[in-house]
Protein backbone atom coordinates (compact mmCIF):
# COMPACT_ATOMS: atom_id res chain seq x y z
CA UNK A 1 0.00 0.00 0.00
CA UNK A 2 1.53 3.44 -0.74
CA UNK A 3 2.22 5.97 1.55
CA UNK A 4 -0.63 7.90 0.89
CA UNK A 5 -3.32 5.54 1.10
CA UNK A 6 -1.67 4.85 4.70
CA UNK A 7 -3.18 8.66 5.43
CA UNK A 8 -6.48 8.00 4.25
CA UNK A 9 -8.94 8.11 6.98
CA UNK A 10 -12.87 7.16 6.78
CA UNK A 11 -15.61 8.87 9.19
CA UNK A 12 -19.06 7.70 9.39
CA UNK A 13 -21.02 11.18 9.06
CA UNK A 14 -24.89 9.52 9.74
CA UNK A 15 -25.65 6.25 11.70
CA UNK A 16 -26.91 4.38 8.65
CA UNK A 17 -24.79 5.97 5.37
CA UNK A 18 -22.20 8.28 4.47
CA UNK A 19 -18.46 8.70 4.85
CA UNK A 20 -15.89 11.73 5.07
CA UNK A 21 -12.78 10.71 3.69
CA UNK A 22 -9.77 12.70 4.21
CA UNK A 23 -6.13 12.14 3.38
CA UNK A 24 -6.34 12.49 -0.60
CA UNK A 25 -5.91 15.40 -3.25
CA UNK A 26 -8.33 14.36 -5.79
CA UNK A 27 -7.32 16.91 -8.22
CA UNK A 28 -4.08 14.49 -9.31
CA UNK A 29 -4.06 11.27 -10.89
CA UNK A 30 -5.08 8.80 -7.95
CA UNK A 31 -3.11 5.50 -7.49
CA UNK A 32 -4.40 2.64 -8.06
CA UNK A 33 -4.49 1.34 -4.03
CA UNK A 34 -5.84 4.41 -3.23
CA UNK A 35 -9.06 4.27 -5.21
CA UNK A 36 -9.27 0.77 -4.01
CA UNK A 37 -10.11 2.78 -1.26
CA UNK A 38 -12.33 4.85 -2.31
CA UNK A 39 -14.87 2.15 -4.53
CA UNK A 40 -14.99 0.24 -0.91
CA UNK A 41 -16.00 3.07 0.86
CA UNK A 42 -18.75 4.17 -1.91
CA UNK A 43 -20.35 0.81 -2.05
CA UNK A 44 -20.40 0.61 1.67
CA UNK A 45 -21.26 3.92 2.23
CA UNK A 46 -23.43 5.48 -0.26
CA UNK A 47 -22.40 9.27 0.25
CA UNK A 48 -19.16 10.14 0.52
CA UNK A 49 -17.65 13.58 1.39
CA UNK A 50 -14.11 15.05 0.58
CA UNK A 51 -13.40 18.50 2.02
CA UNK A 52 -11.03 21.15 0.24
CA UNK A 53 -10.93 19.67 -3.44
CA UNK A 54 -10.46 22.76 -5.88
CA UNK A 55 -11.56 21.41 -8.88
CA UNK A 56 -11.94 23.03 -12.31
CA UNK A 57 -13.64 21.00 -14.74
CA UNK A 58 -10.82 18.63 -16.36
CA UNK A 59 -9.61 17.67 -13.10
CA UNK A 60 -13.60 16.69 -12.04
CA UNK A 61 -13.84 14.97 -15.21
CA UNK A 62 -10.19 13.18 -15.12
CA UNK A 63 -10.94 12.07 -11.64
CA UNK A 64 -14.44 11.03 -12.28
CA UNK A 65 -13.83 8.36 -15.08
CA UNK A 66 -12.03 6.21 -12.50
CA UNK A 67 -15.73 5.23 -11.88
CA UNK A 68 -16.53 4.77 -15.40
CA UNK A 69 -17.66 6.52 -18.76
CA UNK A 70 -19.06 9.55 -18.31
CA UNK A 71 -22.64 10.64 -19.19
CA UNK A 72 -23.34 13.79 -21.51
CA UNK A 73 -25.96 15.53 -20.97
CA UNK A 74 -29.22 15.94 -22.61
CA UNK A 75 -29.76 19.80 -24.23
CA UNK A 76 -32.48 20.98 -22.41
CA UNK A 77 -32.86 24.28 -20.63
CA UNK A 78 -31.25 23.46 -17.21
CA UNK A 79 -28.00 23.53 -19.34
CA UNK A 80 -28.90 25.95 -22.05
CA UNK A 81 -29.43 23.63 -24.81
CA UNK A 82 -25.51 22.94 -24.11
CA UNK A 83 -24.79 19.55 -23.62
CA UNK A 84 -21.87 18.11 -21.89
CA UNK A 85 -19.94 15.79 -19.21
CA UNK A 86 -20.46 18.86 -16.82
CA UNK A 87 -23.81 20.09 -15.57
CA UNK A 88 -23.64 22.93 -13.56
CA UNK A 89 -26.04 23.96 -11.17
CA UNK A 90 -26.13 27.30 -10.42
CA UNK A 91 -28.44 30.54 -10.05
CA UNK A 92 -26.24 32.99 -12.12
CA UNK A 93 -25.63 33.97 -15.54
CA UNK A 94 -22.77 33.11 -18.11
CA UNK A 95 -21.19 36.72 -16.61
CA UNK A 96 -21.71 35.57 -12.89
CA UNK A 97 -24.38 37.94 -12.61
CA UNK A 98 -28.08 36.61 -10.29
CA UNK A 99 -30.51 35.37 -12.82
CA UNK A 100 -34.27 36.58 -12.66
CA UNK A 101 -36.58 33.55 -11.15
CA UNK A 102 -38.71 33.76 -14.24
CA UNK A 103 -35.85 32.54 -16.53
CA UNK A 104 -36.08 29.29 -17.53
CA UNK A 105 -33.37 27.70 -16.21
CA UNK A 106 -34.09 28.24 -12.76
CA UNK A 107 -37.18 27.07 -13.25
CA UNK A 108 -36.05 23.62 -14.96
CA UNK A 109 -33.57 23.48 -11.96
CA UNK A 110 -36.86 23.65 -9.26
CA UNK A 111 -36.83 19.87 -10.46
CA UNK A 112 -33.73 19.19 -8.27
CA UNK A 113 -35.66 20.46 -5.08
CA UNK A 114 -37.88 16.76 -5.97
CA UNK A 115 -36.29 13.98 -4.16
CA UNK A 116 -34.82 11.92 -7.23
CA UNK A 117 -32.49 9.78 -8.58
CA UNK A 118 -29.72 10.98 -11.79
CA UNK A 119 -30.74 9.42 -15.01
CA UNK A 120 -33.14 6.93 -13.94
CA UNK A 121 -35.18 7.66 -16.88
CA UNK A 122 -32.02 6.34 -19.21
CA UNK A 123 -31.90 2.36 -20.41
CA UNK A 124 -29.31 1.93 -18.40
CA UNK A 125 -29.44 4.07 -15.50
CA UNK A 126 -26.69 6.40 -13.98
CA UNK A 127 -24.17 4.55 -11.26
CA UNK A 128 -22.59 7.89 -9.79
CA UNK A 129 -22.54 11.35 -9.88
CA UNK A 130 -19.80 13.80 -8.74
CA UNK A 131 -20.64 17.18 -7.22
CA UNK A 132 -18.11 19.83 -6.71
CA UNK A 133 -18.66 22.71 -4.61
CA UNK A 134 -17.54 25.90 -6.65
CA UNK A 135 -19.29 28.90 -5.08
CA UNK A 136 -21.83 28.21 -1.88
CA UNK A 137 -24.17 30.31 -0.39
CA UNK A 138 -23.61 31.36 3.12
CA UNK A 139 -27.12 30.09 4.74
CA UNK A 140 -29.11 27.02 2.60
CA UNK A 141 -28.78 25.96 -0.43
CA UNK A 142 -28.07 22.14 1.14
CA UNK A 143 -28.38 18.81 -0.48
CA UNK A 144 -30.13 16.65 1.47
CA UNK A 145 -29.68 12.47 0.49
CA UNK A 146 -32.21 9.75 1.53
CA UNK A 147 -30.57 6.09 1.75
CA UNK A 148 -33.49 3.76 -0.20
CA UNK A 149 -31.16 0.41 1.04
CA UNK A 150 -31.46 1.51 4.95
CA UNK A 151 -35.26 2.24 3.75
CA UNK A 152 -35.45 -1.19 2.26
CA UNK A 153 -34.03 -3.06 5.07
CA UNK A 154 -36.14 -1.72 7.19
CA UNK A 155 -39.35 -2.97 5.65
CA UNK A 156 -41.35 -5.72 7.15
CA UNK A 157 -40.58 -9.00 5.49
CA UNK A 158 -43.96 -9.45 4.39
CA UNK A 159 -43.75 -5.87 2.34
CA UNK A 160 -40.51 -7.17 1.18
CA UNK A 161 -42.26 -9.88 -0.44
CA UNK A 162 -44.71 -8.09 -1.96
CA UNK A 163 -42.65 -5.48 -3.46
CA UNK A 164 -39.89 -7.82 -5.05
CA UNK A 165 -40.66 -8.36 -9.14
CA UNK A 166 -42.21 -5.19 -9.36
CA UNK A 167 -41.20 -3.25 -12.08
CA UNK A 168 -41.64 0.62 -12.55
CA UNK A 169 -41.57 3.36 -15.31
CA UNK A 170 -39.31 6.28 -15.10
CA UNK A 171 -39.65 9.60 -17.50
CA UNK A 172 -37.59 11.95 -18.05
CA UNK A 173 -40.74 14.90 -17.22
CA UNK A 174 -42.16 15.68 -14.24
CA UNK A 175 -45.50 14.21 -13.30
CA UNK A 176 -48.47 16.74 -14.57
CA UNK A 177 -45.73 19.73 -14.97
CA UNK A 178 -46.74 21.51 -18.31
CA UNK A 179 -43.45 23.72 -17.87
CA UNK A 180 -40.96 20.70 -17.64
CA UNK A 181 -42.95 18.67 -20.56
CA UNK A 182 -41.72 21.67 -22.99
CA UNK A 183 -38.27 21.36 -21.76
CA UNK A 184 -37.92 18.40 -23.87
CA UNK A 185 -38.69 17.31 -27.28
CA UNK A 186 -41.21 14.13 -28.64
CA UNK A 187 -38.21 12.35 -29.22
CA UNK A 188 -35.96 12.67 -26.16
CA UNK A 189 -39.56 12.06 -23.83
CA UNK A 190 -40.41 8.67 -26.04
CA UNK A 191 -36.37 7.72 -25.33
CA UNK A 192 -36.57 8.81 -21.72
CA UNK A 193 -39.22 6.34 -20.97
CA UNK A 194 -37.76 3.43 -19.69
CA UNK A 195 -38.68 0.42 -17.10
CA UNK A 196 -36.52 -0.69 -14.12
CA UNK A 197 -36.52 -2.96 -10.54
CA UNK A 198 -38.49 -1.21 -8.18
CA UNK A 199 -35.77 -3.46 -6.23
CA UNK A 200 -31.79 -3.51 -7.24
CA UNK A 201 -29.43 -5.44 -5.34
CA UNK A 202 -25.79 -4.02 -5.51
CA UNK A 203 -23.55 -6.95 -7.00
CA UNK A 204 -20.55 -6.04 -4.91
CA UNK A 205 -22.00 -7.03 -1.63
CA UNK A 206 -25.70 -8.51 -2.16
CA UNK A 207 -27.53 -4.91 -0.41
CA UNK A 208 -31.09 -4.45 -1.49
CA UNK A 209 -32.85 -1.14 -2.33
CA UNK A 210 -35.70 0.98 -3.32
CA UNK A 211 -35.27 2.54 -6.47
CA UNK A 212 -37.93 5.13 -6.89
CA UNK A 213 -37.66 9.03 -7.26
CA UNK A 214 -39.72 12.08 -8.88
CA UNK A 215 -38.61 10.25 -12.32
CA UNK A 216 -41.17 6.97 -11.43
CA UNK A 217 -44.26 6.79 -12.73
CA UNK A 218 -46.27 4.06 -12.18
CA UNK A 219 -45.98 0.09 -11.54
CA UNK A 220 -45.84 -1.99 -14.55
CA UNK A 221 -49.07 -3.88 -14.48
CA UNK A 222 -51.16 -1.74 -12.01
CA UNK A 223 -53.74 0.92 -12.48
CA UNK A 224 -51.67 4.38 -12.67
CA UNK A 225 -53.70 5.46 -9.71
CA UNK A 226 -52.89 2.47 -7.14
CA UNK A 227 -48.68 2.81 -8.86
CA UNK A 228 -48.63 6.48 -7.97
CA UNK A 229 -49.85 5.41 -4.75
CA UNK A 230 -47.30 3.10 -4.12
CA UNK A 231 -44.76 5.24 -5.21
CA UNK A 232 -45.91 8.01 -2.78
CA UNK A 233 -45.69 5.88 0.21
CA UNK A 234 -42.65 4.29 -0.82
CA UNK A 235 -40.58 7.95 -1.33
CA UNK A 236 -42.14 9.01 1.98
CA UNK A 237 -41.02 5.79 4.11
CA UNK A 238 -37.65 6.26 2.31
CA UNK A 239 -37.46 10.23 3.02
CA UNK A 240 -38.06 9.72 6.85
CA UNK A 241 -35.59 11.69 9.02
CA UNK A 242 -33.81 8.18 10.04
CA UNK A 243 -32.55 7.63 6.28
CA UNK A 244 -31.62 11.50 5.31
CA UNK A 245 -28.44 12.85 5.59
CA UNK A 246 -28.45 16.53 4.79
CA UNK A 247 -25.00 18.46 3.28
CA UNK A 248 -24.09 21.74 4.86
CA UNK A 249 -21.97 23.29 1.64
CA UNK A 250 -18.30 24.56 1.83
CA UNK A 251 -16.25 25.29 -0.87
CA UNK A 252 -14.14 23.11 -2.67
CA UNK A 253 -16.12 20.35 -1.41
CA UNK A 254 -16.70 17.03 -3.55
CA UNK A 255 -19.62 14.78 -2.57
CA UNK A 256 -20.18 11.88 -4.75
CA UNK A 257 -23.50 9.45 -4.13
CA UNK A 258 -24.74 6.17 -5.44
CA UNK A 259 -27.16 6.76 -7.76
CA UNK A 260 -28.53 2.59 -7.35
CA UNK A 261 -29.44 3.32 -3.88
CA UNK A 262 -29.96 6.86 -2.74
CA UNK A 263 -32.41 9.74 -3.50
CA UNK A 264 -31.37 13.11 -3.38
CA UNK A 265 -32.24 16.61 -3.36
CA UNK A 266 -31.46 20.67 -3.50
CA UNK A 267 -32.55 22.32 -0.83
CA UNK A 268 -34.16 26.25 -1.72
CA UNK A 269 -31.78 29.13 -0.25
CA UNK A 270 -32.48 33.02 -1.29
CA UNK A 271 -31.79 32.88 -4.84
CA UNK A 272 -31.82 36.65 -5.02
CA UNK A 273 -29.40 37.15 -2.98
CA UNK A 274 -27.02 34.47 -2.54
CA UNK A 275 -24.90 33.38 -5.48
CA UNK A 276 -24.53 29.39 -5.64
CA UNK A 277 -22.69 27.84 -8.48
CA UNK A 278 -22.17 23.49 -7.83
CA UNK A 279 -20.34 20.84 -11.26
CA UNK A 280 -21.61 18.18 -11.25
CA UNK A 281 -20.26 15.19 -13.64
CA UNK A 282 -22.37 11.58 -13.82
CA UNK A 283 -20.83 8.22 -13.99
CA UNK A 284 -23.21 5.97 -16.30
CA UNK A 285 -24.31 2.61 -15.09
CA UNK A 286 -23.62 -0.67 -16.80
CA UNK A 287 -25.67 -3.67 -17.93
CA UNK A 288 -26.32 -5.84 -16.00
CA UNK A 289 -25.78 -4.84 -12.60
CA UNK A 290 -23.50 -8.19 -12.28
CA UNK A 291 -21.34 -5.53 -14.98
CA UNK A 292 -20.13 -3.64 -11.66
CA UNK A 293 -19.27 -6.21 -9.51
CA UNK A 294 -15.45 -5.60 -9.70
CA UNK A 295 -13.76 -1.94 -9.29
CA UNK A 296 -13.28 0.32 -12.57
CA UNK A 297 -9.61 0.40 -13.92
CA UNK A 298 -8.63 3.39 -12.56
CA UNK A 299 -7.68 6.44 -15.28
CA UNK A 300 -4.25 7.57 -16.61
Amino acid sequence: MSDLATRLSIRSLHPVFVAEITGIDLTVPVAREDFQTIWDAFNEYQILVFRDQPFDDDSQIAFSRNFGALETMEAHAANNYRPGHIAVMTNLDAKGNLLPLTDPSLIHRLRNESWHSDSSFKPVAALASLLSGRIVPPVGGNTEFASGRAAYAALPDERKTALEGLNVVHRVTAPNETADSRAYSEEQKQRLTVTHPLIRTNPLNGRKNLYIGSHAHEIVGMSREEGRRILEELTEFCTQPQFVYSHPWREHDLVIWDNRCTLHRATTFDKTRYRRKLHRTTVAGSAPDTAMARMPEVAT
